[in-house]
């Protein structure tokens, strides 16, 4: 994480105002004085302010809107992970609440703590997430009914759940899905002869995603955000 940024979180201070007690050679690391807020820290950096050392408390919780093309993933062979998008002090420590596929893009929501991502990903609570999706083919007014009541998808012994679809366009819609099984949306549109060619979660539970957030950008959760899970 950038100096700068970790003394605004670790302060409650702007970003102007971080750079201002580093011109005021305030801020130390690893015993030296620093100015450049630039400068990349790590765990193990010693960080004092006026000879206070700074740490970082608490658990954390932050949203992103993922680009095509990254993985959910601390690894990939293949593709580059949501993690190199982070600013922050030992990424490697969170984790996804609710994988996207590489070519799906929206509302990620990371974290490093787990029971809180446990109330979110695990099939006994019920978390909905809307997701706007693109098909290849028109969108029939029964598929409505179709996906309300439960489709097959190939593979799976028992029904979905019932998911809600709002047609917006021929081949554009609006689906709230209440579980997270393997290419669920894809494979939903797959069971009634139609393909996905672009989705889009828009939102997890109560959590929306920022519409001021470009690809790639991310910010922290809101406590009003954190606790409605």
């Amino acid at each position: 994480m950038r100096l700068d940024k970790f003394l605004c979180t670790a302060l409650g201070i702007t970003r102007k105002e971080a750079g201002k007690i580093l011109k005021e050679k305030r801020v130390e690391v690893n015993g030296e004085i620093v100015k450049n807020g630039a400068l990349k820290i790590t765990d193990d950096c010693d960080v004092e302010f006026d000879g206070n050392s700074l740490h970082m408390t608490g658990p954390k919780y932050f949203m992103l809107n993922k680009p095509q093309g990254y993985v959910c993933s601390h690894v990939d062979d293949f593709n580059p992970t949501v993690f190199v998008l982070l600013d922050e002090v030992s990424p490697e420590k969170l984790h996804v609440a609710g994988r996207l596929d590489a070519d799906t893009t929206g509302l990620v929501l990371l974290t490093d703590d787990g029971q809180w991502s446990h109330r979110i990903t695990s099939p006994r609570h019920v978390c909905e997430k809307v997701y706007y999706v693109e098909t290849a083919d028109p969108i029939p007014a029964s598929a409505i009914n179709e996906f309300a009541e439960g489709v097959q998808l190939r593979g799976e012994k028992e029904l979905t759940r019932p998911a809600k679809l709002e047609i917006l366009e021929e081949c554009a819609a609006l689906i709230t899905i209440s579980e997270g099984k393997y290419h669920q949306v894809k494979r939903m549109f797959a069971a009634i002869g139609n393909k996905v060619v672009a989705l889009h979660r828009e939102q997890v539970g109560a959590v929306v995603l920022d519409e001021n957030l470009e690809p790639g950008e991310y910010r922290p959760l809101t406590e009003e955000e954190i606790a409605s899970f």
